[in-house]
């Protein structure tokens, strides 16, 4: 374990992520809001740790392994939130515990959209930007952005890319240099982020509100500058078809767009596996939810209950979290139907959570395998996904994951009910946490505000795991990890 050059590339980091409190001190400056002060204390302190940790090993140079990688990655996301916590922590308004700005601010980094913050429109404007930029920086890896610039640093980012993109298969790279890669995501980010941007605006929200929540929504996490989510812009239909839309699009694998771009051609997408079965497991959900919702008579009109079913079906399908109407609430399976889309959530490297739609297609895949093997015992039957076999590895990698992902979910679960919470609070509350959704069902169905603050660190763990796809932070709690 090479310490120094940890040492160094985490001081870099933060001196870098410092730079993140100058937006909302700008907005507070504009809107003359009173929150300068605790955001421009944060940006020293963030600024002055970074020097601090830096300058004692400003010239360790070496290339990183791929235990580093997992270990920065680890150590990154855990600080990052800690200092993105300090404004909220030291803002007169919101008058958090240290434990609600922590949750806070890794829910955001996380783009998981859990909020313990009530009183959401009376914010003062630089909170309520900085809550989303948070989001919009956790949405593609602000790992990502660091190797981008890494080059100028002199420091090696291949180690740290694997650690931090999404995904079960990470050795397949848009163009051949990985920092070539890292600034073609993020210009596919930047551009996504702008035009969806200019949508909500046209769509009839003001330019800040515009702004704001096309970070949440490109970032799939989910936080509004509003108490009521999209349900505050429920007279202006269009601003939930662009929400539908960027959504859908922000929770598809990236490569697949950076290979549309280049080639100018869609084929790309319809050939995929995995974007065939996430449209599929989509608008199956939605034809459910719609009809369910019509017969229940839930909504005066047909335009209506379309509209509302498909803007749930898509944000909760895809963790993103926003909601019209107070999803949990609904009648009969739907809440719980919906929750269980979270389950499978996005395209592997997109921003999108849960266990990724490749993982559920190997699953089902390797179940109905081992089905025809029990028919013919002596078959060799392998497993294709745009008709090239899946290496073992990939399978056992994804079972692997699944039984991690099984065993993490019902410890967690088991301990928020020590905690006190009630069977469905729990087990939404650690879906929607390890989904990095958002909005659960019972208590935790607006807000996190009730819970504990046991039950906030669990979840807080949970959020991570997710965010880390479990298996690169479990890794450094095995002993083998640290031996030499």
């Amino acid at each position: 374990m090479q310490l120094f050059v940890i040492q160094r590339i985490l001081g870099i980091l933060l001196m870098v992520f410092s730079s993140a409190m100058l937006p909302p001190m700008l907005v507070s400056v504009l809107y003359a809001d009173g929150a300068f002060v605790p955001f421009f204390h944060a940006f020293a302190v963030t600024l002055i740790t970074g020097m601090v940790l830096w300058l004692p090993a400003k010239n360790y140079r070496k290339e990183l392994r791929l235990r580093d990688g997992f270990l920065i990655v680890v150590l990154f996301w855990t600080v990052l939130s800690l200092f993105g916590a300090l404004p909220l922590y030291l803002s007169e308004q919101l008058n958090m515990s240290a434990m609600d700005a922590f949750f806070e601010s890794i829910s955001g980094l996380t783009t998981t959209g859990a909020t313990v913050i009530t009183g959401i429109d009376q914010l003062p404007k630089a909170i309520l930007f900085y809550r989303q930029q948070l989001q919009w920086l956790g949405g593609m890896g602000i790992i990502v952005l660091a190797v981008a610039i890494m080059p100028m640093l002199g420091i090696g980012g291949m180690q740290l890319y694997r650690a931090e993109t999404p995904g079960p298969v990470k050795d397949t790279k848009l163009t051949p240099r990985i920092t070539e890669t890292a600034k073609a995501l993020w210009y596919l980010y930047l551009s996504l982020t702008v035009t969806c941007a200019l949508a909500y605006w046209a769509a009839g929200m003001n330019l800040f509100d515009a702004i704001s929540h096309s970070f949440s929504t490109v970032a799939i996490g989910g936080y509004s500058t509003h108490d009521a989510s999209m349900g505050y812009f429920i007279d202006m239909p269009m601003v939930e078809v662009v929400a539908i839309v960027f959504m859908f699009l922000s929770a598809i694998n990236f490569s697949l767009h950076f290979t549309a771009w280049r080639r100018r051609s869609i084929r790309g997408y319809l050939v995929d596996t995995e974007f065939k079965a996430y449209v599929t497991i989509l608008v199956v959900v939605a034809i459910i939810s719609t009809s369910y919702l019509y017969v229940q008579g839930q909504f005066e009109t047909t335009q209506q209950t379309i509209i509302s079913s498909l803007f749930q079906t898509v944000s909760i399908g895809t963790t993103t979290g926003f909601t019209t109407h107070e999803y949990h609430l609904w009648p009969g399976f739907l809440p719980v139907l919906l929750l269980f889309t979270s389950f499978i959530g996005g395209c592997a490297g997109s921003t999108g959570g849960g266990m990724k739609v490749i993982r559920f297609v190997l699953l089902l895949k390797q179940g109905r395998r081992e089905v025809m093997r029990v028919i013919h015992p002596n078959a060799v039957i392998p497993i294709k996904v745009g008709g090239k076999p899946v290496p073992n590895k990939i399978l056992d990698a994804v079972w692997g994951f699944f039984a991690a992902y099984v065993g993490i979910f019902s410890i967690t679960m088991l301990l928020l009910m020590f905690d006190g919470l009630d069977q469905v609070t729990a087990f939404s509350a650690v879906a929607a946490c390890m989904n990095n959704l958002g909005p659960g069902l019972g208590d935790v169905g607006s807000n996190y505000t009730s819970l504990s603050d046991s039950a906030k660190a669990i979840l807080s763990f949970s959020m991570l795991m997710g965010r880390l796809e479990i298996f690169t932070l479990l890794v450094l709690l095995t002993p083998a990890f640290w031996r030499n």
